[in-house]
């Protein structure tokens, strides 16, 4: 009988070091979640609101003009630029590109970097009517 050698065990996440492109990954699928989940609520709060007649609209407008709620919308817009960045990131890795080290960390990043950069314009040109 052949000798039992241990099986490997799984490494934990505490294990790895964190970087940029395992960071990205992992907020990828965050950000997609939650624009699914919250983003519809939203949606279908504020369709059946307009569908219900002048007080119920009002009452959503009420709240989604909130200062609070805004904060909110600022990280539902950072939500959609950060997925919208990585999910291009990850098309040009379909096609065979920046997989060495150096060009997925700098896409990475990259990705980060625009996604904030993104929000800050877009929400600069909501709240301020300029850039």
């Amino acid at each position: 009988m052949a000798p039992v050698r241990p099986r490997p065990l799984s490494p934990h996440l505490s294990i790895f070091r964190w970087r940029a492109a395992m960071a990205v990954s992992i907020v990828h699928r965050v950000t997609g979640n939650g624009l699914a989940t919250v983003g519809v609520m939203i949606f279908l709060w504020w369709l059946v609101a307009a569908a219900s007649g002048q007080e119920a609209y009002a009452s959503f407008y009420m709240v989604a003009s909130h200062p609070l709620t805004v904060v909110v919308w600022i990280g539902l817009t950072w939500f959609f630029f950060q997925h919208l960045a990585s999910g291009v990131r990850h098309l040009i890795m379909d096609t065979g590109a920046g997989y060495d080290p150096p060009t997925a960390r700098a896409s990475s990043i990259a990705a980060f970097g625009t996604a904030v950069v993104l929000t800050a314009l877009t929400w600069g040109f909501i709240l301020f009517g300029r850039v």
